[in-house]
């Protein structure tokens, strides 16, 4: 019975909990240059943040053959790696609000959980720098699934957390959150200073679109 079972709030990492696109932005155009393809523009990078690596580097770079994808993916997350080993690198910062909503949507009984383009790896570093290791009660990655849209991510998250579709909701900055939250048959709330335009994210499915993170709790509210 959907009335024993819990409502679960699922966000995406990119550009809806971090601000990462200038790291993912620079080391994109640093892959390609030492590959010597052609450059692409920093909005088509940003356009591709949320799909799993191999996808958008795919999206990308069309004419590559499926070996020149696995070989800028690996040459990518070398590149990644160092950046951030790099002596007086910082971390991705939250976005405003992002603690604090968190906090109060577990407060109201809310289980939370993540469904990320990123890497295991690169979504764990994420939540140590930032101390949410208590918030998750499921963390999904593309090492583990297929590439968004698929609803693969948000249906094990949803076993995970023992809810059910109708009682879930995905928050995501990209249309590729919205349509699979669209696949899943969940819900999906937009945010408007992510990596695609707010009218964006309504037209490809969002119920609703937020300017800031206070917003959310009394949104999730009316909505589950």
């Amino acid at each position: 019975m959907k009335d024993d079972m819990n409502k679960l709030v699922i966000f995406d990492c990119d550009g809806t909990l971090v601000d990462s696109q200038h790291m993912i932005v620079s080391t994109m155009h640093d892959t390609f240059s030492e590959l010597k393809v052609s450059r692409v523009s920093d909005l088509a990078v940003r356009r591709i943040i949320g799909l799993s690596l191999e996808e958008a580097i795919s999206e990308l770079q069309p004419s590559f053959s499926q070996q020149d994808v696995k070989d800028a993916t690996a040459l990518y997350k070398n590149r990644f790696y160092e950046k951030r080993q790099a002596e007086g690198f910082k971390p991705d910062p939250l976005f405003p609000g992002c603690r604090e909503a968190m906090e109060e949507l577990s407060n109201r009984g809310y289980l939370l959980a993540v469904a990320t383009g990123n890497s295991h790896r690169g979504m764990q570093r994420v939540i140590e720098q930032h101390a949410l290791n208590d918030f998750f009660v499921s963390v999904q990655t593309a090492d583990f699934h297929p590439s968004k849209p698929h609803p693969s991510m948000i249906n094990t998250a949803l076993s995970d957390a023992g809810s059910h579709k109708d009682l879930a909701v995905m928050i995501g900055d990209t249309k590729f959150d919205t349509i699979m939250a669209s696949n899943a048959g969940s819900q999906s709330i937009g945010v408007a200073w992510g990596y695609h335009g707010g009218q964006e994210l309504l037209d490809t499915g969002a119920k609703h679109l937020i300017e800031e993170y206070h917003e959310l709790p009394d949104l999730v509210d009316r909505m589950l």
